[in-house]
C-alpha cells in the first residue's frame, strides 16, 4: 500500500512537472506578423513591443495585458528594463519598413511604462536599434553592496551599424558607428561592462552577406571577428549564453534556391572565441529567429513556421509549438533557481 501511494504521488508529481515545463500560448492582442521583443523584471512584471508602435504591460505573469502606448509611425523593435520603473524601448527607424516615420532610436520610461520620452545621446546619429542588453556590476557603496548598471544597444537590420552605450543606468548615452566592422547589427550579449558578443552581417546586400559574429573586450570601443559563414544570403540573428563559456546563435538563410534547405546554428564552448556550426533542420521554410537556453544543453529556437527544442546541446532537435516567427526567447531563473521564460513572435508564449 505504501509503495502504491508513493508511486501514485511520484506519477502526479512527474505529470505536474511535465505540464509545468512547457510553452503555453497567452491571450494577447492580435498582430498580423512578427513581434520582436519581450522582457520581464520578475515572474509577473513584463512588457512587450511591436511594429504598430505599441507597448504592452503585464503584472500577473501574462494572464492579462494593458496597452500602455500606441504611437503611430513608430516601429518598436526592442525593449529592456533596469527595474520595475526604468526602461528603454528602441525603434527600427525609417526607410526599411513601410509607414514608419519615427526617427528617434530610443525612448525611456521612469514610471513603469506609463509615459515615454526620447533619449538624448552624444555621438553619430543612430538610424535604428534591434537589441538592448543590461549588465549590473556589483560594487561597494559606503559600506554596502550596490550596483552600477551598464546598457548596450545595437542596430540595425538593413544597415547602418551603430552601438549605443550608457554606464550610468541610462542617464547619459554615447553612440558610435560600427560600419567598419559590420553592415548590420541584430543582437548583443555583454558578460560584463567590457566583454561581449554582437550578432552581425557582413553586407547590407543580402545576396552578398555572410553571417558574422564580433567580440569586444573593451566595452565596445573595438571589435574582433570571431565567426563568419562562407555562404551568401546569410546573417546571424539572436544570441543566448546560458553560461559564460557556452553560447548559441541563430543563423538566418535567405537563399531563394529551394534546394538549399539546411538550417544551422552556431555554438561556442570557450566564451565566444571560437564557434562551430550545428545543423538544426533540413527545411527551407524554417528560417530562424529567436534562441534561448535554460542551461548549457537545454534550449529552444524559433523559426518562421515552428519552434525546436534540444536537450543535448544542439546535437538533436525536436519540433515544438512556439508559434510562427518566434523572434525573442527570454529565459529567467527565480530565487529558487527554477527556470521560467517568455517568447514572442506572432503570438506570446510562457514557459
Amino acid at each position: 500500500m505504501k509503495n502504491l501511494i508513493f508511486l501514485t504521488a511520484l506519477f502526479f508529481n512527474t505529470l505536474a512537472n511535465a505540464q509545468e515545463n512547457t510553452w503555453k500560448k497567452l491571450e494577447t492582442e492580435a498582430y498580423p506578423g512578427k513581434q520582436d521583443d519581450i522582457t520581464f523584471v520578475d515572474e509577473n512584471t513584463g512588457w512587450y513591443v511591436n511594429g504598430y508602435g505599441k507597448i504592452f504591460n503585464t503584472t500577473d505573469g501574462g494572464q492579462t495585458w494593458n496597452k500602455q502606448l500606441e504611437q503611430k509611425g513608430s516601429f518598436f523593435r526592442t525593449i529592456a528594463f533596469v527595474d520595475k520603473n526604468i526602461g528603454f524601448a528602441g525603434t527600427v527607424g525609417t526607410d526599411y519598413f513601410p509607414n514608419v516615420t519615427d526617427t528617434i532610436p530610443l525612448y525611456q520610461t521612469k514610471d513603469a511604462g506609463k509615459t515615454w520620452s526620447p533619449v538624448s545621446y552624444k555621438g553619430p546619429y543612430v538610424k535604428g536599434l534591434c537589441a538592448i542588453d543590461i549588465v549590473k556590476e556589483q560594487y561597494i557603496n559606503h559600506g554596502k553592496i550596490d550596483y552600477k548598471t551598464h546598457l548596450f544597444a545595437v542596430g540595425r537590420v538593413g544597415s547602418p551599424a551603430n552601438l549605443m552605450v550608457s554606464h550610468d543606468a541610462g542617464q547619459t548615452w554615447t553612440s558610435q558607428s560600427m560600419n567598419e566592422e559590420a553592415k548590420m547589427l541584430f543582437d548583443i550579449k555583454m558578460f560584463d561592462k567590457n566583454n561581449g558578443i554582437a550578432c552581425a552581417a557582413t553586407s547590407e546586400d543580402i545576396t552578398k552577406s555572410n553571417a558574422l559574429l564580433l567580440k569586444t573586450t573593451d566595452g565596445g570601443k573595438s571589435w574582433k571577428k570571431v565567426y563568419q559563414s562562407n555562404r551568401p544570403f546569410e546573417t546571424t540573428w539572436k544570441v543566448s549564453f546560458p553560461s559564460e563559456q557556452v553560447g548559441y546563435v541563430t543563423i538566418q538563410s535567405y537563399n531563394p534556391d529551394p534546394n538549399v534547405k539546411q538550417q544551422r546554428i552556431a555554438k561556442t564552448t570557450d566564451g565566444g572565441l571560437t564557434w562551430t556550426e550545428l545543423n538544426l533542420v533540413e527545411d527551407a521554410s524554417a528560417r530562424e529567429f529567436g534562441i534561448g537556453f535554460i542551461d548549457e544543453n537545454h534550449g529552444f529556437v524559433g523559426t518562421m513556421n515552428s519552434g525546436f527544442e534540444t536537450k543535448d546541446g544542439g546535437q538533436t532537435w525536436t519540433k515544438i509549438d512556439l508559434g510562427r516567427a518566434c523572434n525573442k526567447i527570454r529565459i529567467y531563473k527565480n530565487a529558487e533557481g527554477k527556470a521560467y521564460g517568455y517568447a514572442i513572435g506572432v503570438h506570446v508564449f510562457k514557459y
